[in-house]
């Protein structure tokens, strides 16, 4: 059992994203498709669904939408995921707005619509600057940066698309971080390049109503 507290938190954060209700109602992408997977209520879960359904339920920003819609068609599996999700976000060794950053990074790179919808706003609370959040949008890398912003911005990106780190990133990364938070800002970018896939896969969007950040025809 999680802290009270984490929960009450956690929906907080949800109402202020404006997502928990509405991702309850989310139909299928603005091209008139049938989604992949229609959306679940926690009335039409499974035995086998439903206590899984009830953890996510009490942290998550998307409530039953966004990537647990078609995590929780394999429950087994999606409690794992959501046990590895919920120490990426809540007991991670990477400060919030670091953290937060590095998931925007991965999303921008997938061009994830629900990624980047979702996490902005933790990302913006937790003390990200709409500067560095703008222009890590258009695609550059953000001028404003503080120096651990810098790194993060580095490493993750050299990470996902080298494939390696270099070892002046991985010098700078060891002047600001411990093992166990390099350990942690390379498993939350990993694991977002996962859900940008589960999301990609399932055809999740925005919710009704809401403007897609991604437009077509954008780099």
């Amino acid at each position: 059992m999680h802290a009270p507290s984490v929960w009450l938190s956690s929906l907080a954060l949800a109402a202020a994203s404006g997502w928990f209700a509405a991702t309850m109602f989310t139909a299928g992408p603005a091209t008139g498709k049938e989604p992949r997977f229609p959306q679940l209520t926690m009335e039409q879960l499974s035995d086998a669904q439903r206590p899984l359904g009830e953890q996510i339920m009490k942290v998550s920003s998307v409530g039953l939408g966004g990537p647990y819609n078609p995590m929780i068609r394999s429950p087994v599996l999606g409690q794992r995921l959501y046990d590895l999700f919920y120490y990426l976000r809540w007991q991670t060794s990477v400060p919030t707005r670091l953290n937060e950053f590095a998931i925007l990074i991965i999303g921008r790179q997938w061009r994830s619509q629900v990624e980047w919808f979702a996490h902005v706003p933790l990302a913006a609370k937790a003390g990200l600057s709409q500067q560095v959040i703008a222009e890590l949008k258009q695609g550059k890398r953000p001028s404003t940066m503080a120096e651990d912003e810098a790194v993060v911005y580095d490493f993750v990106t050299e990470l996902s698309t080298t494939k390696k780190v270099s070892d002046e990133t991985y010098a700078r990364a060891k002047a600001i971080f411990n093992d166990q938070q390099i350990v942690d800002l390379t498993a939350v970018s990993g694991n977002y390049v996962m859900v940008a896939m589960m999301l990609a896969m399932a055809e999740e969007t925005v919710p009704p109503g809401k403007e897609a950040p991604f437009k077509p025809g954008e780099e």
